[in-house]
């Protein structure tokens, strides 16, 4: 039986040395946490040896497991992330049979902990099926909402449990404390090597920005399994393509990555018309980004499950009024392109399709 604490206890853990939070009447150590948490240590220091109850409620009505659940009731797979508010295990229990997830990982300088990480998936065989390696924040971009915040006096704390390591900053946002230890010297020669001895998943490529890399990706096949075009939401490099573009430089350049990869859309995605563009184009899939956190702040699991009710039924609506009867009647002659092709590169193609993807010419 967990011992007692009084109030008077708990409110002397309030320092970024020793922090204690009361969350629904149980008392928490969240001390190792601080410089992980997405948001930054202030909030938490805030609270600091009080009952945070209150505070943690409107924040977190269901958090990813409530998603996990609306997603269920809809059939769509969920891509979990490594900075979730909860662990992988907390968010697959009680997902019914059948239910898809994959673990979208950022690879961490200090690779032991991406390795741990990829251990406790690989124990999850019944619902994560793949993981999704990101590619396109390899650094904190600049945002400025963020940094407007007055997020820049967020107190600086050493990383949890390891004296003498690079403290995180406080500084620059949300960002800075998102990305602090994320690896930016992934390469293919080396990351999708590293990844194999740790996992025998398939992996997806998130963050596909050229039809280059979309080539590339096809190279390494069958480990690759498909690959996501993502700008990180627009919140990484300020100007980068929106991922539609990407996916017309593809048709243009490299058809043949459609026919060998999975290509999923992640990004741009608000209405089902967008739903369908993307399909139509030859995307496999989409990724609808920021609405269901919309969805989770208005309303928890039920706010999640209405935006996919007004999703699937804007879906239909574009499918009927273009004529389709399936997924499979989706073809670009249902959408004009021109004004977005104007938009896209139109430089050398700068493939090279010499080996395993050409044919010789004898």
């Amino acid at each position: 039986m967990a011992p007692e604490l009084d109030a008077a206890e708990v409110a002397r853990h309030n320092t970024a040395d020793s922090c204690w939070v009361i969350l629904y009447g149980k008392v928490y150590d969240v001390t190792s946490f601080l410089s992980e948490h997405p948001g930054g240590s202030k909030i938490i220091l805030s609270l600091a040896g009080q009952d945070a109850t209150e505070d943690y409620d409107p924040v977190h009505p269901a958090g990813a497991l409530g998603m996990a659940r609306a997603a269920a009731r809809f059939g769509a797979m969920q891509i979990v992330s490594n900075n979730a508010s909860m662990t992988p295990e907390q968010i697959v229990e009680g997902a019914p049979p059948g239910q898809l997830f994959g673990w979208q990982i950022y690879v961490q300088d200090g690779r032991d902990k991406s390795a741990a990480m990829l251990r406790r998936v690989n124990a999850l065989p019944a619902h994560y099926k793949f993981v999704c390696l990101t590619l396109d924040a390899p650094t904190p971009g600049k945002r400025e909402m963020d940094e407007r915040g007055n997020l820049d006096k967020m107190v600086r704390v050493a990383a949890a449990g390891n004296p003498g390591v690079e403290q995180r900053p406080g500084g620059g946002g949300v960002g800075q404390q998102l990305f602090f230890g994320t690896a930016a010297d992934l390469t293919w020669r080396t990351t999708l090597p590293w990844l194999a001895e740790h996992t025998d998943l398939p992996i997806v490529l998130k963050g596909v920005q050229t039809h280059e890399d979309a080539y590339l990706a096809m190279q390494h096949h069958p480990q690759v399994k498909a690959i996501i075009l993502s700008n990180h939401g627009g919140r990484a490099c300020d100007t980068a393509p929106p991922p539609i573009h990407t996916l017309l430089e593809i048709r243009k350049y490299c058809p043949e990555v459609l026919s060998r990869l999975e290509v999923w859309i992640d990004g741009g995605i608000r209405r089902g018309t967008d739903v369908v563009k993307a399909l139509c184009l030859g995307a496999r899939g989409v990724g609808v980004g920021r609405a269901p956190l919309y969805g989770l702040a208005a309303g928890g699991q039920a706010g999640v499950e209405r935006m996919f009710e007004i999703l699937q039924a804007e879906i239909a609506t574009a499918m009927r009024l273009v004529g389709a009867n399936s997924i499979s009647d989706l073809r670009p002659s249902c959408i004009n392109t021109r004004r977005v092709e104007r938009d896209i590169y139109d430089g050398e193609a700068g493939l090279d399709r010499q080996g395993l993807w050409t044919k010789s010419k004898l």
